[in-house]
Parts: structure tokens; C-alpha cells; sequence
């Protein structure tokens, strides 16, 4: 069923604060070019952080494969992304040389070339290989109770007043409960996590700032500090109790600590890939949630199309997450000469992939301005691809199912309440805050 424009503004794809793409004079594609070309990723306005779209439009049409100003590469497209997804040999993650002159010796550089997400074979498979039972079905099961649950007191609490604020209230805390219990964090701890998640991935917007700075390695000393004497108690627990994080709590903290075959993370890693597992879990769970529950309101006949039909959950997250995908940005650099969309780039050469302008490409998606909570197919890629393809993805899907189908169930006629505030950054696209009334 197609669904009429939302009742709030939207971007579309032919159009940039009135210059249409299409039919167009001289004039107007002059300026549509003036916005290509001064597009640089360390000077964005806070127009484009509220609504990055129109300009990613731009540069997909004009420079899908845009040399930036400081030499790296941005590039739009979604058939170019998946090329570079697919050849981890050529395109590497390890952030070492990228991230030495933006945050020298310091614990921010320390965190972000250890963790998971941003290392090369061997180390990403041996962490990954640890990881894994972390996502079994059994697992996810056992997460998926718990998570229902929870996501039932809050809304029992929400109830009794009325209304909350979807993000602080409910969609960041229920990812910090999960990845609390995987990680056997005390419920009295747990409030601090948050704030430390936020500080350490601010830190890895474009620019950073000295404000960012100090307060991502305030926040990762605070948490280092934390995991030293919380894995020191842990393995206290693990030597009084051989089942230990068998009922699922603890059991990922459990896992990482013994290891595999013999095979385990060292100290340091230990204590980084910990702090990872909060921060990929926090951010992307909080931002599905709260994005879509922000797109629902803004197109209402969607929204009414999910009410009468729950079984279009499913298909409704994944709309969420190609829609306003909360990680926008990633980042590879060259290996070895490679060519994409036509451009040759040499060894060295850093590259931005954006997500948010891949997952609204036309080529891929029609009419992918438009919400369709029934899209199928829909081969987003919100959560990466090959081999760097996000490990708590079922997770994730399983949250943002849970979370959005049991709000919309009880209080279908919930609505906003006060201004939103969105995060104001680049890389991560979610709200600070967005207060609902029921």
C-alpha cells in the first residue's frame, strides 16, 4: 500500500532547498555544483547534521567517488560500497596509521586499534571467534526473554506517567540492561554507561574537537579503571562457580576471559573489546529504536499500516534501519591499487563509506525517500557486509522488534510531547532526547 507524503518535511531525492535535479536551469546546476564542491566533511553546518540527505543526493548524482579536500574519498553509491565491502584484502580496517595524528598516544587511540571493529585478520577472527556464542539462537533466546521483560516494566512505568522520553527512558536503556547482564555489570553500575558510550564514539566524529577529546579519554580511563576491578571480581566468581554465565548472565564476560582452544584475549584486549561490545550494542539498539519510532510519527499512514498489520514488523525494522541507518559513516583505507566508480586510488588512500547515501541510492531502493515498512527486497546496509558485517545483528533486529511492536500495541496513539533534540553528529544519526505523551 503506498503511502502519501509524511506531515512533516522530507527530503527527496531531486531536491536541494528547492534546486530540483531534474529539469533544471543552467543556473540551478551551477549551484547544485557549488554544494558538491564545497561538501567537506570537517566543516558541516548544522543544517546537514539534521538532514543529511539532500547533499548526499548531490553527490551521489554529481561525485559519487569525491576526493575531500584533505585527499581521503567519500563515496555514495551502493553498488561501490558493497565492492569495497567485499574485498577486505585491498580495503583494510585497521585504523593504526588513520588514527595516530588524530588522537596521538592517548587512550581514545589505544581503544579505537584494538577493538573489534577497527583491526584486520587475525586479530578481528580470533575476537569474533570469541564473540560468537555470545549470538547463538540459544543464546538470543535466553536474551530475548529477559529483554521482553524489561521492555514491560518500562512501559508499565511510562504508563503510570503518562509518557517518557522514548531515547533516555527507553531506547538507551534497554541495549545498556542487555549488554549489562552479557557483561555481568551490577544494576547499580549500569547508569554510568551511557554517558561513557557517548563520550568514547563522539570522539570519532570528523572533527575532534578538544571538548571531544578530553571527554572520550576522561571517559575511557573512568571505564578501563571500572573493568579492571570488575574482571578482577569476575574471575573471582567464575573460580567459586563452573557455571558461571551459564543462564546468560555473565555469559559473554564468562566467555571472553576463558577463551577458545586454548586461545585467548590478552589483558588489554580483554578490557577494550568489553568497552566495544557496550558501545557498538548501546549505539546502534538506542538509534534503531528511537529512529524509528521518530519515522513513524512522521508518516502517520505508515505508522497506521503497522498498528493494523503486527506482522510487518519484521520488515518494518529493516525499513528503520535502511531509512535513517544508525551508523552513517565507516571507513577503510587502500591497501594496494584498486579502482572504484572509475577512480584509481593508490595504497594509502583513506576512504569514507557512506551508509546513510548507500542505503538511499535509487538504483538500489525506489523511491527511497519514502518509508515503506513493508519493503521487501530491502538489502540495506546498515549493519556493514563481508566480513566486518556487524556481529550483534540478530541482536539488534530482535530489540528493535520487541521494543517498537510492544510500544505500538499498548499506546498506539502515542505522540510527541516536546521538541525532540537530535545528536548532532555525523557519523551516528539518532536523538538525544524525544519526549512522547500516550
Amino acid at each position: 500500500m503506498a503511502s502519501p507524503a509524511p506531515a512533516t518535511a522530507v527530503s527527496r531525492p531531486d531536491d536541494l532547498n528547492g534546486l530540483r535535479l531534474g529539469r533544471y536551469t543552467t543556473a540551478d546546476q551551477a549551484a547544485r555544483r557549488d554544494v558538491v564542491a564545497g561538501f567537506d566533511l570537517r566543516a558541516l553546518d548544522r543544517a546537514f547534521l539534521d538532514d543529511p540527505y539532500p547533499v548526499y543526493h548531490l553527490l551521489r548524482h554529481y561525485a559519487p567517488v569525491r576526493q575531500m579536500p584533505d585527499g581521503s574519498y567519500f563515496l555514495t553509491r551502493y553498488d561501490d560500497l558493497q565492492a569495497v565491502y567485499r574485498d577486505p584484502k585491498r580495503f583494510s580496517s585497521d585504523k593504526k596509521i588513520e588514527f595516530r595524528p588524530k588522537f596521538g598516544d592517548t587512550p581514545l587511540y589505544r581503544h579505537h586499534t584494538t577493538s573489534l571493529v577497527f583491526n584486520d585478520p587475525p586479530l578481528h577472527t580470533r575476537v569474533r571467534r570469541l564473540l560468537a556464542p555470545a549470538f547463538t539462537p540459544r543464546a538470543l533466546r535466553l536474551l530475548e526473554a529477559r529483554f521482553t521483560a524489561l521492555v514491560d516494566r518500562l512501559l508499565d512505568r511510562a504508563e503510570k506517567q503518562g509518557g517518557m522520553d522514548v531515547v533516555t527512558d527507553y531506547a538507551a536503556a534497554l541495549p545498556v540492561e542487555i549488554i549489562g547482564d552479557m557483561l555481568a555489570v551490577p544494576a547499580e553500575d549500569r547508569h554510568l554507561l551511557r554517558d561513557w558510550s557517548l563520550a568514547i564514539l563522539g570522539a570519532l566524529e570528523p572533527v575532534l574537537t578538544p571538548e571531544r577529546a578530553e571527554a572520550g579519554n576522561r571517559a575511557m580511563v573512568e571505564f578501563e579503571a571500572y573493568l579492571e576491578r570488575h574482571l578482577e571480581s569476575w574471575r573471582a566468581h567464575m573460580a567459586a562457580h563452573e557455571d558461571a554465565g551459564a543462564d546468560g548472565y555473565g555469559d559473554v564476560l564468562t566467555g571472553l576471559i576463558r577463551g577458545e582452544n586454548g586461545e585467548a584475549l590478552t589483558a588489554d584486549e580483554l578490557v577494550q573489546n568489553c568497552i566495544f561490545l557496550l558501545n557498538a550494542g548501546h549505539e546502534t539498539t538506542t538509534n534503531l529504536i528511537g529512529n524509528g519510532i521518530a519515522a513513524l510519527l512522521d508518516w502517520p499512514d505508515e505508522r497506521r499500516r503497522l498498528t493494523d498489520d503486527p506482522s510487518l514488523m519484521k520488515t518494518a525494522v529493516e525499513e528503520f534501519l535502511r531509512f535513517e541507518s544508525s551508523n552513517q559513516l565507516g571507513n577503510r583505507r587502500v591497501v594496494e591499487e584498486v579502482e572504484i566508480g572509475g577512480v584509481t586510488l593508490p595504497p594509502g588512500t583513506l576512504v569514507t563509506l557512506c551508509i546513510g547515501a548507500a542505503n538511499r541510492d535509487p538504483a538500489q531502493f525506489a523511491d527511497p525517500d519514502r518509508l515503506d515498512v513493508g519493503r521487501q527486497p530491502n538489502r540495506h546496509l546498515a549493519f556493514g557486509a563481508g566480513i566486518h558485517a556487524c556481529a550483534g545483528m540478530s541482536l539488534a533486529r530482535i530489540e528493535g522488534q520487541i521494543a517498537i511492536s510492544r510500544l505500538l500495541a499498548r499506546f498506539p496513539d502515542f505522540r510527541p510531547a516536546g521538541d525532540p533534540v537530535r545528536g548532532g553528529r555525523a557519523r551516528f544519526r539518532g536523538f538525544l532526547s524525544f519526549p512522547v505523551s500516550f
